[in-house]
């Protein structure tokens, strides 16, 4: 079966001051980025469509699940380690606003969660809807954390962040009913060139 996980388009900054989890939407660049990604899979085959249920994954699979007729099915286990955090800062701007904390993003070191906690939950349920749909192409709309611990676990390496997908980039893996797994292609955003 081929898996395709594909990045979330760019969602708004969000900062709670109650603590509240941010959980934003995406902004008007990431909806028009939505877009072009369900205009460039529009001609694929997809069977079926999963989404994370934070805002910014369904947001970004609406689209696709108009122009492809499908139903989003939504998991908690590809849900980003941010999940709780009380505030969402795309990647650009934490550089800028808050560098020692993108550094550290940047190397790998999330302080937001417990990482192995999270590599667990994603690498679970990935591997149930890999079980679920044999044969098929399935695309799931996740994250970036989400993506970095599938292609770690898939080439075989301690789940970590080592690289940042691209808003609504698209990244194909091949899985055997044998249980074999393969890496097709990372960071696939030609849909988003002018």
């Amino acid at each position: 079966m081929e898996l395709i996980l594909i990045r979330h388009g760019l969602p708004e900054k969000v900062i709670n001051q109650d603590g509240t989890p941010a959980d934003p939407p995406l902004s008007e660049e990431g909806l028009k980025q939505a877009e072009l990604v369900a205009n460039w899979l529009e001609h694929e085959q997809i069977d079926k469509l999963y989404a994370s249920p934070m805002r910014r994954a369904v947001q970004t699979a609406e689209p696709l699940a108009k122009v492809k007729g499908l139903d989003i099915e939504l998991r908690e286990g590809v849900a980003e380690y941010d999940r709780k955090s009380d505030l969402y800062i795309p990647v650009e701007q934490l550089k800028e606003l808050d560098y020692d904390r993108w550094k550290k993003l940047m190397t790998g070191e999330i302080v937001e969660a417990d990482f192995p906690e999270f590599a667990k939950a994603v690498i679970s349920a990935l591997e149930a809807i890999i079980d679920e749909n044999p044969g098929k192409r399935v695309a799931v709309a996740c994250h970036g954390g989400v993506i970095n611990v599938w292609t770690s676990h898939v080439i075989g390496f301690e789940p970590k962040m080592f690289f940042n997908p691209n808003y609504t980039s698209i990244n194909r893996f091949m899985a055997a009913s044998s249980g074999e797994k393969s890496v097709v292609s990372l960071n696939e955003h030609h849909h988003l060139k002018p």
